[in-house]
């Protein structure tokens, strides 16, 4: 992601809608729509989210489970942002579990992705950033998502 991109809808009440979405990504809009179709089977449910630091709205994608005593429960998996002609999906992971991440069965330029985040915040996290133009990318952010919905469950 390039600090001089402009990030979309800034407008806090215009929520993203399909139509949206397509003007803006353009080609990438394909690549959108596979990764939500992917959702479902992947036991994930996606918001759109007004987010106040960045103004601007953003994706939450979350896994929900039922434990054995009835509770339910949720965890963040992704924050995807929109920008001209692509999208950002944002993985967060806490750094204790840096080495089982390097063991998921994805690419070696997602791995070094993995490897190069930096760590930050009081409890240390790092992200693994997608920028989606093309399909490429959704199967390792489909490997990953999966692995973050076991971890620490």
């Amino acid at each position: 992601m390039n600090n001089h991109e402009k990030l979309q809808f800034r407008d806090i009440n215009a929520m993203p809608t399909d139509t949206t979405l397509a003007q803006i990504l353009g080609d990438s809009y394909a690549a959108y729509e596979l990764f939500q179709d992917a959702l479902p089977g992947l036991e994930i449910e996606q918001d759109w989210q007004w987010y106040k630091p960045y103004k601007a709205w953003f994706a939450k994608g979350q896994h929900f489970w039922t434990t054995p005593r009835g509770t339910r429960k949720e965890k963040n998996l992704y924050w995807l942002h929109v920008f001209e002609g692509y999208f950002c999906v944002a993985v967060w992971f806490k750094e204790k579990n840096r080495e089982e991440i390097l063991s998921t069965a994805v690419s070696e330029k997602t791995k070094q992705l993995i490897r190069d985040a930096n760590t930050m915040g009081k409890v240390p996290t790092f992200p693994v950033l997608f920028d989606v133009s093309t399909m490429e990318p959704l199967v390792d952010i489909y490997a990953l998502l999966d692995c973050k919905k076991r971890l620490e469950k």
